[in-house]
């Protein structure tokens, strides 16, 4: 295996990562640039300074500078962390194993090593990110336009609110002088409803028929009020 041929196994892998896994489950594009410019930048730099005098801290420098950056972008999901650390990881062990590959005793560490820690990355991810894994679960920050500082009845509001099994509560807020409290919630929705909503739409027709009919009874009393001013008047 040749520097090359590592390095076309990170291109393959970032590709997977980025655009099969990724941008096919989130559909964020902003974000694909950035795993792509990290995990190219991340293989480069390893590439050029493995064999230099920084080697032994060049892990952590590329950390720290990926720490840094996080710090300064707006905040993003911790999904959208995880996808970065591994395209970071990619890139990190696709330029240990092509640098090993340059020297004349190349170890196992680019020719078995670095490829599978590459397929383990993107299995790991796949799965962990998978949209059918624990897909009835669901978290949120609710609003209520009470302030309710029991956590029964927080909870019991919250599950008639929600339709669903709460799980976790946690207060953030609690405004006594606006009435209002701030609470994330961690619930389990029905398998119905994590299929998609339906159970509501013949309440919603109903309603919607019914409009017509109030509307039809409220024209015939203002007909008869009107009538009844016009031979008033008269």
């Amino acid at each position: 295996m040749s520097q090359l041929t590592m390095i076309a196994l990170d291109l393959v892998a970032i590709g997977l990562l980025t655009f099969a896994l990724y941008f096919a489950r989130h559909r964020r594009r902003d974000l694909l640039v950035a795993y792509l410019i990290v995990n190219i930048g991340v293989m480069a730099v390893t590439v050029m300074l493995a064999d230099s005098a920084v080697g032994v801290g060049l892990g952590l420098g590329l950390f720290g500078v990926l720490s840094i950056i996080r710090l300064r972008s707006s905040e993003i999901a911790q999904h959208e962390v995880a996808y970065y650390f591994a395209s970071l990881a990619l890139g990190l062990i696709a330029g240990l194993g092509a640098a090993d590959l340059s020297v004349a005793t190349t170890t196992t560490l680019a020719t078995f090593v670095a490829p599978a820690l590459m397929a383990l990355i993107l299995l790991v991810i796949a799965f962990g990110d998978s949209p059918r894994l624990f897909r009835a679960y669901r978290q949120q920050t609710v609003t209520l336009d009470a302030a309710i500082a029991d956590e029964t009845t927080l909870r019991i509001r919250l599950e008639d609110l929600l339709g669903a099994k709460v799980h976790s509560l946690t207060i953030i807020k609690l405004d006594l002088v606006n009435d209002t409290t701030i609470v994330d919630v961690r619930y389990r929705i029905s398998t119905n409803v994590a299929a998609g909503p339906t159970g509501d739409l013949p309440s919603r027709s109903a309603s919607a028929s019914a409009t017509p009919a109030n509307a039809t009874t409220a024209r015939s009393d203002a007909s008869g009020v009107a009538s009844s001013f016009e031979g008033a008047t008269r």
